[in-house]
């Protein structure tokens, strides 16, 4: 049966208790997991009603709401009220002590409320019914996050429940403005979605685009924020990311205060935040809590491990292949004598190292964890030294794709790794084609990719590219607080005064 009519109406609910409890039955495939509670309701001065409570197992307790109906009798309850207010009404106001009650007219209706959680209550001869707020939530606790592990900071992370993820970000931002507009999307899972923004602060632009977004997602199923992530992004192949996630909530708190907008996902840990700039995916959570002049130093330590894990393999290709005048006389020969037994050349030398790192790397995430590292450990240095010993690789190769991979590990944000990773391979092979002169080519033509991008309307690497001298005090370095005045002027375009 469909829940809407030939008219493309909702299906109203009947008033035949019969009739209801069947259809749901019918249309769930008598599903072991929803759950029948028959009674009769003894209302004032009238004959006893029958009733069904609908619940779904694991996701409701409905002992209380059960309780509760099968007790008022013996409770004192105006008589009068009976003849004046229908059976549901007069449950409403007299009965049920739970402040979040529905009427429902239509099984539309009826479905979201129960899949939910929510009990739902059914009555001989009424139509419609009451849906209650029964919820059973069970979820691991609020943890540290795993993967955004900070050393002095807010330990708290976001979890799985979409409720507890808003009421964190309430805890950090107490203020009406703050407003979250819900959502479903999917056709099948029905996944609870916000939009949250600061209202007054966020462009009202980048909201709307925000919105046209998410209104032409028509999917049948959403199960993780990537979901949402890969259909709202600007370029669906684009490598480097222009939607940013975290599972801190003093992160987004400080993002929206910027102006930007998050996207809560129910299920998930990971709330998107948008628009995603490049300057960002170097910036980490401690910056804000440690002195500038430290945090600065870091952010610079980070742009040279950028540039490490993304050119090193492929300098040393470029140099060992077609510039050896560039290296010192000692070093020369040094490098020359290792390579002496090395059957193959320096980018199918680097090629094997770097596939078999990215192999061990992918199995330490997917082995148990009380073996995981200490495989990885293990299989690092063997596998390293085995090869070199083998005359498979040289010393000198080992310590170029050890220090690419502790660099690329440097990177606060995990999405950019990826992306360093996937440029890495194609630079090495620029470089073992071209040399340096097609090395050089290579960064010209990505750092060109990376201006040419957009994170909804905000090119991708502002404040640098547009050059924006006010925004400067939060790129690569940061300024004491007290000097950071503004919000981002490429975000934020309301109420852009910070502090005075």
């Amino acid at each position: 049966m469909s829940e809407f009519t030939s008219n493309g109406e909702p299906e109203p609910i009947g008033n035949r208790l019969a009739d209801s409890l069947n259809r749901l039955k019918t249309e769930n495939g008598c599903s072991s997991d929803m759950k029948f509670r028959e009674l009769h309701l003894s209302l004032p001065g009238r004959k006893p009603v029958a009733a069904a409570v609908v619940s779904m197992d694991g996701l409701s307790d409905t002992q209380e709401l059960i309780r509760s109906l099968l007790e008022f009798g013996r409770t004192a309850v105006p008589v009068e009220a009976v003849d004046s207010l229908a059976p549901a009404d007069y449950l409403m106001q007299y009965v049920i002590s739970d402040s979040h009650v529905w009427k429902l007219t239509c099984f539309e209706e009826l479905y979201d409320h129960l899949f939910c959680g929510n009990g739902i209550l059914l009555i001989e001869g009424e139509p419609g019914a009451l849906s209650v707020s029964t919820q059973k939530i069970n979820a691991r606790g609020i943890e540290e996050p795993n993967v955004q592990s900070v050393v002095r900071g807010p330990r708290e992370g976001f979890t799985e429940v979409l409720g507890w993820n808003m009421s964190m970000l309430r805890r950090k931002i107490r203020d009406r403005r703050l407003w979250a507009e819900p959502r479903k999307i999917g056709r099948v899972t029905q996944t609870n979605i916000l939009v949250v923004y600061l209202n007054g602060i966020v462009s009202q632009e980048l909201l709307e685009e925000v919105r046209r977004r998410l209104d032409k997602i028509d999917i049948d199923a959403i199960l993780e924020s990537n979901y949402i992530e890969e259909s709202i992004q600007e370029s669906q192949f684009s490598i480097f990311p222009t939607v940013s996630n975290s599972e801190r909530p003093d992160v987004v708190a400080a993002q929206l205060l910027e102006g930007r907008v998050a996207i809560l996902v129910d299920g998930t840990p990971f709330a998107l935040v948008v628009p995603a700039v490049f300057t960002q995916m170097f910036q980490s959570p401690e910056d804000y809590y440690q002195r500038s002049v430290f945090s600065s130093l870091i952010r610079q330590l980070r742009l040279l491990s950028f540039l490490l894990a993304m050119f090193t393999p492929s300098l040393y290709i470029a140099i060992t292949t077609y510039h050896q005048e560039l290296l010192p006389t000692v070093l020369l020969y040094n490098l020359a004598s290792q390579r002496e037994g090395v059957p193959f050349p320096a980018f199918v030398e680097a090629l094997i190292m770097e596939i078999t790192f990215e192999i061990l790397r992918e199995a330490s995430v997917r082995m148990p964890r009380t073996i995981g590292q200490s495989i990885s450990i293990v299989g690092t240095l063997v596998i390293g030294q085995a090869s070199v010993e083998a005359g498979l690789v040289t010393g000198a190769m080992v310590i170029v794709v050890s220090i690419t991979a502790i660099s690329n590990f440097v990177m606060p944000a995990f999405n950019i790794g990826i992306a360093i990773r996937i440029v890495r391979f194609l630079f090495m092979m620029i470089a073992a084609s071209f040399g340096l002169f097609g090395l050089f080519l290579g960064m010209i033509v990505l750092v060109l990719r990376l201006c040419a991008l957009q994170s909804f309307g905000v090119p991708y690497m502002s404040p640098l590219a547009p050059f924006n001298r006010p925004d400067q005090k939060e790129t690569l370095w940061r300024v004491p607080i007290p000097f950071m005045k503004k919000r981002p002027s490429t975000v934020g375009k309301q109420n852009i005064i910070r502090q005075k």
